[in-house]
């Protein structure tokens, strides 16, 4: 019975995987303005196989080797509105013939970050995606400054190589940061430390304004941005490119070059970048005593594409040192420089992630894997080290894509990490407990097509997370004590939201998303001086619980878009920092992590107008981005002729 039994799985399986290597599918057609304009040059995606393909002169196009399933296909030309097709196939010939329309605005996009392929206005969590183009690339030295440009985000900078992200007036460790989708862990608690990830070889942002737990469980509770990487080359070519920069403000020289190539199912690229700031120029000809940076980064990343799936693993590299703008550095720092010899912090951070899609008949796989390394150190006199730390993160996830048409997709899923941080080779200052952190999490999403214009996104989800960590000092030692920690914390999560396009021209977004963020190391066991001040953890903090509803219209017709959203944001024991009114012995002021009840209510509307008399130039009308927290309010408008 067994020997049957082990012969009928065998019989099963080789069938299984037959099936799979054998199954191939064909697109081919012709990009076109009108039946008697074809355009030459169109780029046609796919980005589930990660293959591309433009049109010949006379607008034909083909892609071939395509595994069973569902796809999203976009087609992109310069000056034409993009068109996006979804396909179910299943051993297809397919003939698919696309007319694109003329557009002066930037088309929509497919996006990734709302937890599968989709386009923007399909998504009920509203999604802003920045393109990067060269302009953006050189406005700058900071480049989270450029994120500003997408309404309902700002930062807070502590310098020009330093700033964090705020969306919708939240920021700091309630806003998740992706790279490429992965989870990014390099002590982003602090708003002295940077973002971490330099913008080159990042092809466009997305950013989800709101909460995102669903999809990527604690501290998405404010939002997420994902930094998408560059898409490979065309099959059969090979091009690079190259970057300078100068910076007057910081006298910033920056260099970037990057080289990528593709065969029919093989691509790769590599990217190397250097960057050396002064300290910054203010106005009337002063300078910020040691606001000086530099950088130097790696990025390489190697793939392949087949009828059994997309396969692709990336390693970044990461080294920063930035200047501290504090009393002991203005004092000491008699003269502007770039080079950092006293008080300055070190980051060096490695990510190598594998990311798998695999292709078994009408349901898709998605296996996932990263593991981050940061070292974090302070630098106070040369070669005096003040502390330093180590953390490591493996991050991992499966995504099931049950069967589905193209009106709906059912996903399950399941997401891990595992963290520790260590403090290595035993410097006087202990910033941070050694600690190990677990969180598990399994999550469903759903989203289903009604009447062609209504479409319904749905899920919820599960998290459990423990924080173990070890005792710092005795309770004598006031100063320096931290109790040991274990803890545990399990959440749900969930959202429900459906957009409806009135017409071609309107639509309609609702969503209602509850979310939660859990205590992170530094608010459950700080006990010291950091950088200014002196915090103050509490072990006896609670997780953050949220719940959101955003409602939002889109209109655009051919000479202006117009795009207005509002939102409401109450937040459950809320965990901030405070100062306590009181100093240290050696008068550093005493700062407390507490928590409290809040309640953000706000919106963003945006404007774009083309007004004929003036062809060629472009009038961002005002642009209002606002929030209200509490019974404070700013309100940011914007007016630019852009030609």
């Amino acid at each position: 019975m067994r020997r049957k039994m082990k012969k009928y799985i065998l019989v099963c399986i080789v069938a299984l995987c037959s099936h799979v290597s054998n199954s191939q599918n064909r697109i081919s057609g012709q990009v076109s303005e009108t039946a008697t304009l074809p355009l030459p040059g169109a780029t046609i995606y796919m980005p589930e196989i990660n293959k591309s393909t433009i049109t010949d002169k006379n607008g034909f196009y083909a892609i071939d080797n395509i595994p069973n399933g569902k796809f999203k296909v976009q087609f992109s030309y310069l000056g034409y509105a993009n068109a996006i097709e979804t396909l179910v196939l299943t051993n297809s010939n397919i003939t698919l013939d696309v007319n694109l329309k003329p557009t002066i605005f930037e088309a929509e996009e497919i996006v990734v970050t709302g937890g599968y392929n989709s386009t923007q206005h399909e998504n009920a969590v509203k999604i802003d995606v920045l393109k990067l183009s060269s302009t953006h690339l050189t406005a700058t030295p900071n480049f989270m400054e450029v994120l500003t440009k997408v309404p309902g985000v700002d930062m807070i900078s502590k310098g020009s190589g330093v700033s964090k992200p705020v969306i919708r007036g939240l920021s700091m460790n309630d806003i998740l940061v992706l790279n490429n989708g992965v989870r990014f862990e390099n002590y982003q608690y602090s708003s002295h430390h940077p973002l971490g990830i330099d913008e080159f070889g990042i092809e466009n942002v997305e950013v989800i304004k709101g909460p995102a737990s669903l999809l990527y469980g604690s501290d998405a509770i404010g939002g997420v941005i994902n930094f998408i990487k560059e898409k490979p080359a065309l099959a059969g070519t090979v091009v690079g490119d190259y970057n300078l920069q100068l910076h007057s403000n910081t006298l910033g020289v920056t260099n970037n070059l990057g080289v990528k190539g593709a065969s029919d199912n093989f691509f790769g690229g590599i990217r190397v970048g250097q960057k050396s700031n002064a300290d910054f120029l203010q106005g009337g000809g002063a300078y910020a005593p040691n606001s000086r940076f530099t950088e130097q980064s790696l990025k390489t990343n190697v793939g392949t594409s087949n009828r059994l799936g997309l396969f692709k693993v990336f390693y970044d590299y990461n080294q920063q040192d930035l200047g501290l703008v504090e009393d002991e550095a203005i004092e000491a720092i008699t003269q502007r420089g770039r080079d950092n010899d006293l008080f300055y912090q070190q980051l060096n951070t490695h990510l190598l992630s594998s990311q798998n899609k695999i292709h078994l008949g009408r349901m898709k796989l998605d296996v996932n894997g990263a593991y981050q390394n940061t070292e974090l150190a302070h630098i106070a006199e040369p070669e005096e080290y003040e502390l330093q730390m180590n953390l490591a993160t493996l991050t991992y996830e499966t995504k099931l894509h049950l069967p589905s048409s193209t009106n709906a997709e059912y996903i399950l899923g399941f997401q891990g990490l595992n963290q520790k941080n260590t403090n290595i080779n035993n410097r006087e200052t202990l910033l941070l407990p050694n600690a190990q952190t677990n969180n598990y999490s399994g999550f469903a999403l759903l989203q289903h097509s009604f009447f062609t214009r209504l479409k319904v996104q749905t899920g919820v989800r599960y998290d459990y997370k423990t924080i173990v960590s070890e005792v710092i000092g005795t309770p004598d030692e006031s100063s320096t004590y931290r109790q040991a920690l274990d803890k545990e914390f399990d959440s749900f999560s969930g959202s429900l939201g459906a957009t409806y396009n009135v017409s071609d021209a309107l639509l309609l977004r609702a969503n209602a998303a509850s979310a939660y963020r859990t205590p992170n190391l530094a608010e459950l066991t700080s006990n010291g001086q950091h950088e200014t001040r002196y915090e103050v953890g509490d072990p006896n903090l609670v997780p953050e619980v949220s719940v959101e509803a955003d409602l939002s219209l889109h209109c655009h017709k051919d000479n202006y878009t117009f795009d207005v959203a509002g939102f409401y944001n109450r937040i459950a024991n809320y965990i901030f920092i405070s100062p306590t009114g009181q100093n240290t012995s050696t008068n550093i002021p005493i700062y407390q992590y507490q928590q409290n009840n809040s309640s953000l209510v706000g919106g963003e509307a945006a404007c774009i107008c083309i007004h004929k008399p003036l062809p060629g130039y472009i009038l961002k009308q005002p642009m209002l981005r606002w929030w209200v927290n509490n019974k404070m309010g700013i309100i940011y408008p914007l007016c630019q002729l852009i030609s």
